[in-house]
């Protein structure tokens, strides 16, 4: 999981989360596949709604804006984005996201929720990511955003009291293979620290794991 801090400033959340609340709203089922369907209860801002299509493509452009996610996502392909309301005891069970999605059918290697509400203004609520070390926990501050593997098992815990607004969606990354993409990334971000001189513990640290995991991918014995 990789988290991207900041890729809506606090003007642009209350922005969104201002035009999200003249937006009409419906049953979040409508976008579900079979399996997830039973398990989802929310509500969604109506993707065909003029006003959720703009306020789509402001958050669009603000992510593809943020540093980090190219060099962490390699997009190829975004899916269209939703916008997801949880409150009054409403959840997303354990689920795992369609491999391919859309008419297009677009891969989804990646996953992502943008949250738009502060974790103190709601109560329950965290993203949970189940992972071969235990289930973890996300609730970030309105404007961050967490990406994770689209494959994991995944879910969103009963809100129990306020309300909780995200932004969600899938990528299609032009690298396929996620301990690729993660090479990639150590390595964008050792150049990031070069560049600004910083030959420091850090950078070296991400040299030596790009490094031993290019051995292990290469290496025969």
């Amino acid at each position: 999981m990789i988290l991207l801090e900041g890729v809506l400033a606090a003007e642009d959340v209350a922005r969104v989360r201002r035009d999200l609340d003249a937006a009409p709203w419906i049953d979040g089922k409508t976008t579900a596949g079979p399996a997830a369907r039973e398990v989802k209860q929310n509500r969604q801002a109506a993707g065909d709604d003029p006003l959720v299509q703009a306020i789509e493509k402001f958050v669009l452009e603000a992510i593809h804006r943020h540093p980090l996610f190219s060099v962490a996502a390699r997009p190829r392909r975004l899916s269209r984005l939703l916008f997801s309301s949880y409150e009054g005891g409403e959840t997303y069970g354990l689920h795992t996201d369609d491999a391919l999605m859309g008419a297009a059918l677009l891969r989804s290697d990646l996953a992502f929720t943008l949250f738009l509400t502060d974790p103190e203004t709601y109560e329950g609520g965290a993203l949970t990511v189940t992972s071969p070390l235990g289930d973890q926990a996300i609730k970030l501050a309105a404007g961050d955003m967490v990406l994770y593997p689209a494959g994991s098992i995944h879910a969103v815990a009963p809100v129990t009291s306020g309300r909780r607004l995200a932004c969600v969606g899938w990528i299609q990354s032009t690298v396929r293979d996620a301990a690729q993409r993660e090479l990639l990334f150590d390595l964008a971000n050792a150049r990031a620290l070069f560049a600004r001189g910083e030959v420091n513990r850090e950078s070296l640290l991400l040299l030596d794991r790009a490094q031993s995991n290019l051995l292990r991918m290469w290496a025969e014995t």
